[in-house]
């Protein structure tokens, strides 16, 4: 039974979007996952390849299905998630402000992997700065985070997952702005709430012949 209305309630939606968490390994992209659907964990496995979880979201009076893609940060896996761009809503580029690698590799390497790959040009892009409960150990400001993402033409916003502060807001305000774009609305409008029915088969008429007609059977020869 519980799998059952699961599933129609995984059914219940207005719009479906694609999400894609891209970074560095190590920033925290799978615990700001895990913490914005159900609860952090500190132990949270490195993400091998790509993993990902579908979500439901009320936002803006709308009801969303989330199917949200973990990427893993390695650069070994870089050619196996290079294929997970494509068809992407929206882009949540995630750097540890404790580390600032992960964050100047931001405009070095995902940046120009988001141009290289994503085939929706309107693609909405957020830029987080995670772990800011680490503030005694920051290495990049949030001036610098602001400055970066008006450079990349993204949104920004700093989280913590493991206080889960501003986690939700992350999602609700990239949600709320794939929604204020309408050629993403018509890439899954019609998409949603459809029951599977059969196709229905239509035969088409014979087209008219334009032989001559037969001759008359039996009779005599003149």
């Amino acid at each position: 039974m519980g799998s059952s209305s699961e599933q129609q309630s995984n059914e219940n939606y207005d719009f479906s979007f694609k999400i894609l968490l891209i970074g560095d390994s190590g920033v925290g992209k799978s615990s700001l996952l895990i913490s914005f659907i159900s609860a952090y964990s500190a132990h949270s496995a490195p993400t091998i390849g790509v993993d990902f979880k579908i979500h439901l979201l009320t936002v803006g009076g709308k009801r969303l299905k989330l199917t949200i893609w973990d990427t893993a940060g390695q650069e070994r896996f870089r050619t196996l998630t290079s294929s997970y761009y494509r068809g992407a809503h929206g882009i949540i580029l995630v750097y540890d402000v404790t580390q600032r690698e992960t964050f100047t590799n931001l405009s070095d390497v995902w940046a120009k992997e988001v141009e290289l790959y994503s085939t929706n040009q309107d693609c909405v892009k957020i830029l987080v700065g995670n772990k800011v409960d680490l503030e005694s150990k920051r290495a990049v400001s949030k001036e610098e985070g602001i400055e970066l993402a008006k450079e990349l033409g993204c949104m920004f916003i700093e989280c913590s997952a493991k206080t889960r502060q501003n986690v939700q807001q992350c999602f609700e305000d990239l949600a709320l702005k794939i929604m204020e774009v309408p050629s993403l609305l018509e890439d899954v409008v019609g998409k949603r709430n459809i029951p599977k029915q059969q196709a229905e088969i239509v035969v088409a008429p014979p087209a008219p012949s334009t032989a001559p007609p037969p001759p008359p059977m039996g009779g005599c020869c003149p």
